[in-house]
């Protein structure tokens, strides 16, 4: 059988950087920074692209400032829509498969039931409407695409809650968390495997990939601090009490739908996979 040949563009950020740790017998993993590919520039795309002849292109760079987007619309739409157009264009122009990775915040938080992949969606910030352009930018350039929504992403690399948390919780002996916005986090290790077992089958289309289970933030941090022995005072508030600039959903909790229809492996509960990152990072 032959290697699976995968390039990878942010490999620098939390996903990319996990990913370009997963070469494996079956497949060769290239990691591309931002300082080896400028996906704002669709002729180094192709230049690159070209050069590599991947079999498999992963998306994972992005504008992920969720609040500083607010102020700043146009570099988030120019990464996450016109870069994402330049890489499907560029992607499929090299005959490779497109992997994208997308977020929860593409839905408004407004429900009560979780979101399937075919669910109407509605984002309430500008990084979700410039993630969902990007969505839209790959479905009508590329035709062999996956586009993968994720949620509440930690993992070794890059700044996340679970660092937060231990950290703030290494200088205070009280946090307050906020316990009315509920989801499901979601480990890199166990993304990069699913996204690694996804992009060997032609099974294209949309999906939802994120650790099984919900909580709240509250609830997660709770368990942070359990499962590391830490004893702190924890409260829980509301996210009236937290404004910020851009809304966060209240509920963004994620039906993985085509995940059980294509019979691809489920991703662990989220309390299993929290306690594997943080045996790993002892």
């Amino acid at each position: 059988m032959n290697k699976l040949k995968i390039v990878v563009t942010g490999a620098n950020g939390q996903l990319g950087r996990e990913l370009t740790e997963w070469s494996t017998d079956a497949a060769e993993i290239i990691g591309l920074g931002r300082e080896m590919l400028d996906i704002t520039n669709i002729d180094q795309c192709r230049h690159v692209f070209a050069e590599h002849q991947p079999d498999v292109v992963i998306h994972c760079a992005a504008y992920t400032a969720v609040d500083k987007a607010e102020s700043e619309p146009d570099e988030a739409f120019r990464v996450n829509a016109a870069a994402t157009r330049n890489v499907a264009v560029a992607a499929r122009e090299a005959g490779a498969k497109l992997c994208y990775i997308s977020t929860d915040y593409v839905f408004d938080g407004t429900g009560a039931v979780p979101y399937n992949e075919y669910d109407q969606t509605n984002p309430q910030t500008v990084y979700g409407k410039s993630k969902l352009a990007g969505e839209q930018m790959v479905q009508t350039l590329h035709d062999r695409y996956y586009i993968v929504r994720t949620s509440w992403v930690y993992g070794k690399y890059g700044n996340n809650f679970v660092k937060t948390m231990l950290k703030m919780a290494s200088e205070r002996d009280q946090l307050m968390v906020v316990a009315d916005q509920l989801g499901s986090p979601t480990y890199t290790y166990d993304l990069a495997a699913f996204l690694l077992e996804l992009v060997q089958t032609d099974y294209f289309g949309l999906y939802h990939a994120s650790n099984s289970g919900i909580c709240s933030w509250y609830d997660f941090a709770k368990a942070i601090f359990e499962d590391s022995g830490i004893t702190i005072q924890l409260h829980s508030c509301t996210t009236a009490d937290f404004p910020r600039p851009a809304p966060r959903p209240a509920y963004s909790v994620m039906d993985r739908s085509a995940i059980r229809s294509n019979g691809l492996s489920q991703l662990r509960p989220w309390r299993e996979a929290l306690n594997h990152y943080l045996k790993d990072s002892e």
